[in-house]
């Protein structure tokens, strides 16, 4: 306990167990849609650590579901400014610009949370997506690349990469990924199944 307390007074960001507990729920209630109960465990753990980054950009987002939109952005801004280098505080704060369908600004902050952990998934699927949105091709081609170096064994990885080349009208890199995805497969294993027939269609349409 002493040694979690030193741990917490070195990093502010480093919470002690229980609270860590209470902010890993918080997440979880966010997906569930459990509004309430979020709120709930960011109030606990901001009664200790009132000026918890994380905690509070995490309550922030919650705020936004349940239409509180003025109070979540001043309290995300509120986190950044208590923890600028947290990729959390970041990555929430492009979620409630998406949420406005302010994508530029929602990309600016997810490149931002990346410059901080820049192997982050999540926040790669997502900056993928707006990508896509915005017709930034050859960026959505940088980042499908890294979520597959991430994943190679994921075949939806190889494929996505491939469909993003195709979109960026590199067709001849589009069918590079499709033959070294092939490539990657057990041959004696391998099966003629539906999705490899479909997979061959796909190549010869390239």
């Amino acid at each position: 306990r002493k040694a979690t307390m030193a741990a917490a007074k070195a990093d502010p960001r480093v919470l002690p167990k229980k609270e860590n507990d209470l902010f890993k729920s918080i997440a979880k209630h966010y997906e569930t849609k459990q509004y309430k109960k979020g709120i709930k465990a960011a109030d606990q753990i901001l009664k200790k650590f009132p000026n918890h980054g994380e905690t509070q950009a995490m309550k922030g987002l919650v705020l936004n579901c349940l239409e509180k939109k003025t109070e979540a952005y001043d309290l995300v801004k509120l986190a950044l400014r208590n923890d600028m280098k947290s990729h959390v505080c970041w990555h929430v704060y492009g979620l409630l610009h998406r949420s406005d369908n302010n994508y530029l600004q929602a990309i600016k902050s997810y490149k931002q949370a990346l410059k901080i952990e820049e192997d982050n998934a999540q926040i790669l699927r997502d900056l993928s997506l707006l990508q896509v949105q915005m017709r930034d091709l050859k960026g959505f081609v940088e980042t499908r690349s890294k979520l597959l170096q991430q994943k190679p064994s994921h075949k939806n990885n190889w494929m996505a990469l491939a469909v993003a080349n195709q979109m960026a009208g590199q067709n001849k890199q589009a069918i590079s990924v499709v033959d070294a995805f092939i490539g990657t497969q057990d041959v004696k294993a391998r099966t003629r199944d539906y999705d490899e027939s479909e997979l061959m269609l796909y190549r010869a349409d390239l």
